[in-house]
């Protein structure tokens, strides 16, 4: 009982600090596995991620997965580009063999 009300307590006390719900993750994370040290790492890690990028981890692999798409669509594009040039060529090279 007595945690949970420590629980309440330090969620209502930490409700309306934007900053301070970084620390909800990794709070749950030793609350529920006991590690605090996974915890810990799991905090440094998205810190890191967030001070060389900008981006937090969840917005920067979105960004990276966006990235990816656009590269697999130019790449489709270039590539029907290149097979309807080979088709013209071929009808070309075809008119010239018949004459």
């Amino acid at each position: 009982m007595k945690k949970i009300f420590c629980l309440l307590l330090y969620f209502f006390l930490l409700v309306s600090c934007a900053q301070s719900t970084v620390m909800l993750g990794p709070a749950i994370t030793v609350y529920s596995s006991g590690n605090v040290y996974q915890a810990g790492l799991s905090y440094g890690a998205n810190e890191s991620i967030k001070k060389a990028t900008g981006k937090t981890a969840t917005e920067y692999v979105m960004s990276y997965k966006d990235l990816k798409k656009k590269e697999i669509e130019r790449t489709k594009k270039l590539q029907d580009l290149i097979e309807e040039h080979i088709k013209v060529t071929k009808k070309k090279l075809d008119l010239k063999n018949i004459q």
